[in-house]
């Protein structure tokens, strides 16, 4: 099976790199543009469709994200396969077409058809950055570089909720999908004029079974590989319970749905700036220094909210304040953990994307609609999720280190 590829340098963008970096997270940000522009609609959606309990309006998001992730397992063989070009190009056409046909369902259940069809087509983009970006740089750089693209990808969550709130105030919910489209297309055009094949055709992987499982197993055998990922798939069910949740704690808790927007950006900002400091850092200090402190501090700020919630304690502001410092922490293990997932997986980056995406956003999912369903009015089941989710995410990166953190590899 192939050999790890060598360290790559920061010399090796096939275009100018601040427009690489650029593109590569105008690609990633359509998963977040498909999530957080729905916020500020679902009872609009609830209302108009007939979907009366508000946790049931969770799976308009819910059932993006499972699209999402199942499709990822068949986004990177492709793309190992065939290049980056073919599978990104067909993922973008396909999600203009779903978004549209969203835009028209006449019935709650053609609407989730329509978003699961529609996650299944955006999984492309995710799989083939993270691949594009792995073709063309390794290690530390790596790490600096997906921080990058985080800063830049964060504008899309701290947006997208205004986004969804300023069409709703001029037209139908329907429209943000329109939008949507209108976006993925854009996309589409400039990707296709700009970005030349990554995947050198030499290094493309056959489609067939063996040849999967065999990549599968490299995966599977080495242990950061499993253990990032399994860490940042628990990390993303706290996120993921966060996004389900959200618009309820508003509306619900504080009674404040007009504030949806503006505490959302609050929030997702943090994150931003996370990134923007690990790619500032990351070459000195080492991608496990940062995320395992990182991974610490998510911990105690959850274990915090969780005491003030159950307490009773619990403010707009004190949910503001504390929801933006624990996305801080959630920003700079993520990012580090993608890269230290990828760290030895060479020239099979898009199987091996592919496959970590998947068991990261399935697990994710799962946890999150687990997290969100049991949304009782108060914050007591987001912050004990985000907690356990912590606390056993440290639990596999220990093992995954075999007990030293913060080592430099």
């Amino acid at each position: 099976m192939h050999q790890p590829n060598p360290p790559a340098s920061l010399d090796r963008a096939p275009i100018p790199f601040g427009e690489f970096v650029a593109m590569a997270a105008a690609l990633m940000a359509l998963t977040a543009l498909g999530i957080d522009s729905m916020l500020p609609a679902l009872p609009s959606i609830g209302e108009s469709l007939g979907v009366n309990s508000p946790n049931d309006r969770q799976f308009v998001i819910t059932s993006f994200l499972i699209g999402f992730a199942v499709a990822q397992l068949a986004h990177g063989p492709l793309a190992d396969r065939f290049g980056r070009r073919p599978v990104l190009g067909v993922a973008l056409l396909v999600a203009v077409v779903t978004n549209l046909l969203a835009a028209v369902a006449g019935s709650y259940e053609l609407l989730l058809a329509a978003r699961f069809a529609s996650g299944m087509a955006v999984a492309g983009a995710r799989v083939v950055t993270v691949a594009m970006v792995r073709d063309c740089f390794a290690g530390r750089a790596m790490a600096r570089v997906m921080s990058l693209v985080f800063v830049v990808f964060m504008a899309a969550p701290v947006l997208a909720p205004a986004f969804g709130q300023i069409v709703l105030l001029f037209a139908p919910w329907r429209w943000i999908f329109v939008g949507i489209a209108t976006v993925a297309a854009a996309i589409l055009a400039w990707y296709w004029l700009r970005m030349p094949e990554t995947l050198a055709v030499e290094d493309r992987s056959p489609l067939n079974p063996r040849q999967l499982w065999s990549g599968y197993k490299i995966v599977g055998g080495d242990r950061y590989a499993v253990g990032y990922t399994i860490a940042a798939a628990l990390l993303q069910g706290g996120l993921f319970g966060f996004i389900n949740s959200v618009q309820q704690i508003m509306a619900d808790i504080f009674g404040r749905p007009e504030l949806l927007t503006i505490v959302f950006a609050a929030v997702a900002s943090t994150m931003a700036i996370a990134n923007f400091m690990n790619s500032r850092v990351v070459m000195r200090f080492g991608t496990r220094v940062l995320s395992h402190s990182a991974l610490l501090g998510l911990i105690a700020i959850a274990g915090i909210h969780l005491v003030v919630a159950w307490t009773g304690l619990e403010s707009l502001i004190v949910f503001a304040v504390l929801q933006a410092l624990l996305m801080g922490c959630f920003g700079l293990a993520a990012s580090n953990f993608s890269a230290m997932a990828m760290e030895n997986m060479g020239r099979i980056a898009g199987l091996a994307s592919s496959l970590q995406g998947f068991v990261s956003t399935l697990v994710g999912a799962v946890i999150g609609a687990f997290i969100g369903q049991a949304f009782d009015g108060t914050t007591v089941p987001l912050y004990g999720g985000f907690f356990v989710c912590g606390i056993a995410a440290l639990g596999v990166v220990f093992l995954a280190e075999r007990g030293r953190l913060f080592h430099a590899r």
